[in-house]
């Protein structure tokens, strides 16, 4: 924490109810100025009495928490402003870690447990949360067992703080901080759904999967029922001639990460790939939809290995099958965009590549097409529409070298020969020789020196039997997870209402009169936010814009949706 010298250092935590897709219900505090000593320990009552926390939140103080989007949640509950400097030990424990093993988890208990450090049981731990759950009215004791069990958590931080702190890059620490206030602000807002085709589709969901086989399945025959029959699959893709992976043991691959790219390939695939998610997957009661029927759930940040969100799946609108998003609909007066950026990971290998030709590939609009005049594939005036079959295999090839496909699962992709597949993934090396060079260097690094980070910081680890294509990866993902946290974080600061992050889009919500403006104004942050990140490379963005009373669509539940809609 060197070069940062703060009057107060307030170390946090609340217990609080949360109830799915609802704010949470703020029961206690305790905080503690290390600096200082001074303690508080406030209930329900004389929190829900103050305008602002009992402690300092100025520039001159620093906030202290582990998974501070939780603390926020209550200030933003109890109506109070944020700090203006937080630190969250989640994140730094997370970025110091990531990539090896946490014996005891990402939680409390295990940083305390990984350096070191006492702490209450997960039993004693589990107790005392129980209590919380339960809700009021609590006795004078337990409302002293709990405020109790609340400071034993801030004592932790106490306690690891220091542990922590010389390994901290404080001032990358404080940009993840204030993310951590984003996140948040987002599971505060939701994303507004129609509540009223909710409540119809939970009430006759069991009829509908039924109805949903006999109206999808009847161009298939597939089904058997409602369950979906191997041999039956088999027989219909040799009839449609589409190839599929198989197994090892000679069976058809029927993950659903093949289903999806065999589906990207061959449209005809959707329908039956949306039916078997809904069957097997869909729980639409897990959807976490709060009284005013907005979807409010855990985003989850910081989660994976590349930094990015991690919502759950049955709760986030996003992580459902694709026809459920439309029942994303803004309320009247109001409207939703999704702003995403275009071709974001091709736009990042090239800036920080530096590679030339990748950069004038991503420059021109196409970069797939670019990629297919570049490599000789097609004339210098060749367009979308002239050479589509030409542009659509060396957009696979893009693709391909972003998610570390090779040339078996290339060739399967474009359905081609083997020697096809390799023949572009050579074409994309011999193009891109800078980039490839860069690629190179970044992947030995991270062999001989175990680690690779991102612009910001975020740092993977390379522990035992190390993955090169996700190493390869990492950049690219990685740093696409800083552009959003950081488009995120100024368009929040911009004052328009940040309804979620998916993956690499913003949803944003502004009512009809201002939703223009909101749109140029997040555009603007996130063109700023690549900016930053890539010494001066901006990329550009997508807007798909729902206006109330339409509702959000995705193309690819397009047909699963409308049969929905005329079955209720």
């Amino acid at each position: 924490m060197a070069n940062h010298e703060f009057r107060q250092i307030i170390c946090c935590d609340f217990e609080f109810v949360a109830v799915d897709g609802e704010a949470p219900i703020v029961v206690c505090l305790v905080a503690r100025d290390v600096v200082t000593g001074q303690t508080w320990r406030l209930w329900q009552e004389e929190l829900e009495a103050l305008s602002g926390p009992p402690f300092p939140i100025g520039s001159d103080a620093l906030f202290v928490a582990y998974y501070a989007s939780a603390e926020f949640g209550c200030f933003l509950a109890l109506g109070w402003p944020l700090p203006a400097n937080t630190l969250d030990l989640f994140t730094e424990f997370r970025c110091l870690t990531n990539g090896l093993p946490v014996p005891s988890g990402n939680g409390l208990l295990g940083a305390l447990a990984y350096y070191g450090l006492d702490a209450l049981s997960c039993t004693e731990k589990a107790t005392m949360r129980q209590l919380v759950l339960r809700g009021g009215p609590w006795s004078q004791q337990e409302k002293s067992d709990l405020l109790d069990y609340c400071q034993s958590d801030v004592d932790a931080l106490v306690r690891l703080l220091p542990q922590m702190s010389s390994a901290i890059d404080m001032e990358r620490a404080l940009l993840r901080g204030r993310y951590m206030q984003a996140v948040a602000g987002m599971e505060s807002v939701g994303i507004p759904l129609d509540w009223e085709m909710l409540q119809q589709l939970r009430l006759r969901w069991a009829a509908i999967k039924v109805a949903l086989v006999d109206r999808i399945d009847a161009e298939y025959g597939v089904y058997e029922g409602t369950t979906f029959k191997l041999e039956r699959f088999a027989r219909w893709l040799v009839e449609s001639d589409i190839p599929w992976p198989q197994l090892p043991s000679g069976q058809l691959d029927l993950k659903e990460s093949t289903f999806k790219e065999r589906a990207n390939t061959y449209p005809i695939l959707q329908p039956i790939r949306e039916l078997r998610v809904s069957l097997s997957q869909l729980k639409l009661n897990d959807l976490a939809v709060g009284r005013d029927g907005r979807n409010r759930c855990l985003l989850s940040p910081f989660r994976a290995r590349t930094g990015r969100n991690q919502p759950s799946t049955s709760k986030f609108i996003f992580g459902n099958a694709v026809w459920v998003r439309s029942l994303i609909k803004p309320s009247e007066g109001y409207g939703v965009a999704y702003i995403d950026w275009s071709q974001q990971e091709f736009g990042i290998a090239a800036a920080l590549s530096k590679d030339p030709l990748m950069m004038d590939a991503y420059a021109s609009g196409d970069p797939y097409l670019a990629f297919a005049k570049q490599a000789g594939a097609v004339p210098q005036d060749a367009t979308k529409q002239s050479h589509k079959a030409e542009r659509d295999q060396y957009k696979a090839c893009v693709l391909a070298v972003q998610y570390g496909m090779g040339p078996e699962s290339l060739a399967t992709r474009i359905d081609q020969p083997e020697i096809s597949a390799r023949k572009l993934l050579r074409l994309h090396r011999e193009t891109y020789r800078v980039f490839w060079s860069w690629s190179d260097a970044a992947l030995d690094y991270a062999m001989l020196h175990s680690k690779l980070w991102t612009v910001f910081g975020w740092t993977i680890r390379v522990g035992e039997d190390p993955n090169d294509r996700s190493l390869r990866n990492f950049p690219m993902q990685a740093n696409g997870a800083e552009m959003l946290r950081l488009a995120i974080i100024k368009t929040q600061e911009a004052e328009i209402r940040v309804c979620a992050p998916v993956h690499d889009a913003i949803l944003i919500e502004a009512p009809l009169d201002e939703l223009d403006d909101a749109i140029v104004t997040t555009q603007q942050a996130m063109a700023d936010a690549s900016a930053i990140l890539l010494d001066g490379f901006r990329l550009r963005t997508d807007a798909d814009v729902i206006r109330y009373p339409e509702r959000y669509s995705d193309p690819r539940g397009t047909k699963m949706w409308q049969t929905v809609k005329e079955l209720i």
